[in-house]
């Protein structure tokens, strides 16, 4: 027989036994001689239930397509016990493709008549037959599955008795299969046995291999399992015999010391390197420069690139390409396009990514001007640009709201013969269902059609895509189904644009239902059907069941990024689950996915907003120290947290920090400062800064006259109030319904009910519709006003359709209390509770405060008759519309929901 290594290694298309399907038995009839002499080993043996037969291949008979799996407490006999001493055999590390192999392969072997191999490995276990068996499978996948079937001891014998395997296996030239079974061994003795392990090969190795052949096995080996530090000293150990490890298995350890995160190792293992060999080569430093950035140590991969030159290697364009992102990441763009002409005058021509990555990082800042001349640019140096730089560009325009300028891209794209992909059809459905007219978006999806220039199944894509935009989602799904239900191909893009649509309708469980069906037709889920599942939970407030969907798709292997962490940390943050956002937040790092940009802007915001601005503090300097650019974002979250503790001097002290590293305040932070000099009542440092907007190029907007009338209504100076309105009107802006509410506001706290009246009536007239809190600060302002006018201005709420909520409630149920009738209050909150009325915390206040006033029997004076049945037929009115409400929800509460019913 021809040795395994010049065999050539050719799949069996025919299988030498007949098989007979007798009822319920499965009758094995082997047409050779050699087997009639062994009789007694098969004469039971060959009679096999088919319920046990779990890996008999589909290529034997087309109608055996499932097997039923093995269980070592049924009584059957598994085809694969006649080849060993014992039938306590595990399946459970073979999958089925691997059982498949090894039935045909011991087939083949029985075919050529080398059953005796088989017959002595059957009677006992030892290396030498195991290893002419692995031989005469041919193939390194079946001798492998066969290997793990058949290593069931974990012994020290039996460990041993593979180690020789190796051994053999390395010595005819099939270090890759003695590599397979080493890591096997390995993987199910562990690290503290694996020592032995070591010794025991190394022992016996100069019978078998060199002392390179075995320590580089054995090193390869432990990389397969993750074993950095016992792959370390196995370099060590090849140090001391003079042996010089391979430049691929380094690169190897390198990733995976650096994935540990054991940074004392890395540094060992390169100056190991520079020391005795072999030298570093670009890949190597590249491996590193790229590990160091993605954890955020930027200088580090920065000082690499440096000291790679005194080592004979200059930086190449992945390297330089690997910082150029990093910094354009970091928001520090200025440093990527200064390492773009460095690398230039180095000799080292960009590439497409090189670009494509500056104007991605443009394009995310809003920087169209700058990323359409980079654009222009790299095709005057005679570069054409790719489908993803022009998709970059595309999906800046969409997000500037620009569909002409990105349909106009889409045109040169076709000009030029750039072939367009499923991406760049999705950002053009976006941008025109978001931003575009009807008529063109109708125009441009029939263009698509009849031009046939995009691919069968970007167009489902995009026809799906559509339909969700246009808020018909049943339809989207119904169509999914369809074409699914045809044999239609479909990309995991119509789904995740289903999924995502669900999502944010706050439908998740039709968001759910949409991903298992994506699951159960062989589809693998993006990262971005994650962040869409956990944004719909998120919002919802299911973060328990948001959590459990994290850890499952972790433990199934699906891709989880960090947008998925940081949606569901905003929710914990929204809820006020300070705990489980932080939870979230090392267990993001803790599984290796670092924080980006983004993640550090949503945690400083919710620490920000959570009061606890020491940690906002901190999280924000150690997003400077992993060499990220905190945005405006960044810095109004952290003004907004110390303006609402008070403390001006932190927030002034921000504002002044971000204008040195050239950061602009935009109109929320100029707002967010003025709202917090209101608070306190100090109106000229208000002005001042407001005053101040106009020299940095800034426009007040309507929240920053409505922030200062209600500054000055707050500090009872209506002049004042005025002064601004009148401003506001000479800058072109016309007050909305919540400057109206200020402003009523404070001249009812002024006593002005005349003047709140008129207001309310010029409202009116220049058709801005009341809306709750209007009705409601005059409720509660004529409650305590003149009888006569009272009942006046109450007739005017009712004819504009008044509508009662909480706060309502609350306000007549207090004036019960303050006007001697706390009787009434309790009486009127009984009748509320028997209709299910959902008070609040300030409800349970006014109840306990009304309750203690009878016990106490305050003596407080009680109302006249009159304004006793004025405050009567005010909660009736407040009842009856609650109780109607009430008996419409209990009788179709799924209606009233459809119909935009919220309570208010």
């Amino acid at each position: 027989m021809l040795p395994i290594s010049r065999r050539r290694l050719l799949p069996v298309k025919n299988l030498p036994s007949k098989v007979h399907c007798l009822s319920s038995s499965l009758k094995v009839q082997y047409s050779f001689p050699l087997f009639t002499s062994l009789n007694c080993i098969y004469s039971v043996r060959s009679q096999l239930s088919l319920s046990s037969l779990i890996c008999l291949p589909k290529t034997l008979n087309p109608s055996f397509s499932s097997y039923c799996s093995y269980s070592s407490n049924s009584q059957g006999f598994h085809y694969f016990h006649q080849f060993f001493p014992t039938c306590s055999s595990n399946f459970n590390y073979l999958n089925s493709n691997e059982r498949r192999r090894v039935v045909v392969g011991l087939t083949k072997v029985i075919k050529l008549q080398n059953g005796y191999d088989l017959m002595e490995l059957s009677r006992n276990f030892c290396p030498n037959m195991l290893l002419k068996i692995m031989q005469l499978l041919e193939s390194r996948e079946s001798a492998f599955a066969f290997f793990k079937f058949a290593f069931q001891n974990h012994s020290d014998a039996a460990v041993q008795s593979c180690c020789i395997v190796a051994h053999e296996l390395a010595a005819e030239n099939f270090q890759l299969l003695a590599q397979d079974v080493i890591t096997w061994v390995i993987r199910k003795i562990g690290a503290t046995r694996s020592r032995d392990m070591v010794e025991f090969m190394w022992a016996k190795h100069h019978e078998y291999e060199s002392d390179f052949s075995v320590l580089n096995t054995l090193m390869r080996c432990f990389l397969n399992v993750e074993m950095g530090y016992e792959a370390m000293e196995i370099v060590g150990r090849m140090r001391e015999v003079g042996v010089t490890p391979s430049s691929s298995a380094i690169t190897i350890l390198f990733r995976c010391l650096l994935r540990a995160d054991d940074y004392r190792s890395v540094w060992k293992l390169l100056r190991g390197m520079i020391r005795e060999g072999p030298r570093p080569c670009n890949h190597n430093f590249n491996i590193m420069i790229l590990y160091f950035c993605k954890k955020g140590y930027i200088r580090i991969a920065e000082s690499l690139s440096c000291v790679m030159q005194k080592f004979g290697c200059e930086p190449d364009v992945y390297a330089y390409n690997i910082l150029i992102n990093a910094y354009c990441t970091r928001g520090r763009i200025s440093n990527a396009l200064e390492l773009v002409h460095l690398m230039i005058d180095n000799g080292c021509s960009p590439s497409l990514i090189t670009f494509g990555t500056i104007i991605n990082a443009f394009c995310n800042e809003g920087k169209l001007v700058e990323a359409r001349k980079v654009f222009y640019d790299i095709q005057e140096i005679g570069l054409s640009p790719n489908v993803e730089m022009c998709n970059a560009l595309m999906n800046g325009y969409v997000k500037a709201r620009d569909v002409g300028q990105a349909k106009l891209l889409y045109e040169g794209m076709m000009k030029k013969g750039i072939a367009p992909d499923g991406i760049t059809f999705n950002i053009l459905v976006v941008g025109h269902y978001k931003y575009g007219r009807e008529e063109d978006r109708n125009s441009f999806l029939q263009d698509l059609s009849v031009s046939r220039l995009a691919p069968d199944c970007s167009l489902y894509d995009i026809s799906v895509a559509g339909l969700c935009w246009a808020g018909e989602l049943d339809e989207a799904m119904e169509l999914l189904e369809n074409m699914l239900e045809k044999g239609i191909p479909l990309s995991v893009i119509a789904f995740n644009s289903v999924i995502a649509a669900y999502s944010l309708a706050g439908l998740e469980e039709n968001a759910h239902k949409a991903y298992k069906v994506m699951v159960m037709f062989g589809l693998i889920p993006s990262s971005s059907t994650c962040s869409s599942l956990l944004l719909g939970l998120s919002r919802k407030g299911r973060l328990q069941e948001g959590m459990e969907l994290l850890y499952s798709m972790l433990e199934k292997g699906l891709p989880v990024n960090k947008k998925a962490f940081t949606v569901l940390m905003d929710g914990y943050f929204k809820v006020g689950d300070v705990v489980g956002a932080h939870t979230l937040w090392h267990e993001m790092e803790a599984r290796g996915i670092y924080p980006d940009a983004v993640a550090f802007s949503a945690f400083i915001d919710g620490l920000s907003k959570a009061g606890l601005m020491e940690e906002a503090y901190d999280v924000y300097l150690e997003m400077f120290k992993k060499g990220f650019v905190p945005n405006n974002f960044v810095y109004n979250s952290l003004i907004h947290g110390f303006c609402t503790r008070g403390q001006m001097q932190e927030a002034l002290k921000l504002q002044h920090e971000m204008r040195k590293r050239g950061l602009l305040p935009d109109i929320f932070t100029i707002n967010i400062i003025i709202n917090a000099f209101c608070k306190e009542g100090q109106m000229k440092s208000a002005i001042d800064v407001f005053m101040d907007m106009y020299h940095i190029g800034l426009t007040p907007d309507i929240v920053t006259y409505n922030t200062l009338i209600g500054g000055y209504c707050k500090a009872f100076d209506l002049v004042g109030a005025d002064e601004v309105v009148n401003k506001m009107y000479a800058s072109g802006w016309d007050p909305d319904i919540t400057t109206y509410n200020i402003h009523i506001h404070g001249l009812c706290g002024s006593q002005k009910m005349s003047r709140a009246v008129m207001m309310l009536d010029q409202l009116v007239l220049v058709g801005v519709v009341p809306d709750t809190v209007t009705y409601n600060t005059l409720i509660n302002a004529v409650c305590a006003d003149v009888l006569d006018r009272a009942m006046i201005l109450t007739a005017k709420l009712l004819k504009m359709a008044f509508v009662p909520n909480v706060v309502t409630a609350n306000s007549l149920l207090s004036h019960f209390c303050k006007q001697g009738m706390p009787e009434k209050a309790l009486i009127w909150s009984q009748k509320l509770s028997e209709i299910s009325f959902d008070f609040d915390e300030i409800s349970y206040k006014i109840m306990d405060k009304a309750y203690l006033k009878i016990q106490n029997n305050d003596g407080l004076p009680r109302a006249a008759s009159e304004k006793s049945l004025f405050l009567d037929s005010l909660m009736y009115i407040t009842y009856d519309y609650f109780r109607r409400m009430h008996s419409k929800t209990s009788k179709n509460p799924i209606r009233l929901i459809e119909n935009g019913y919220d309570g208010s």
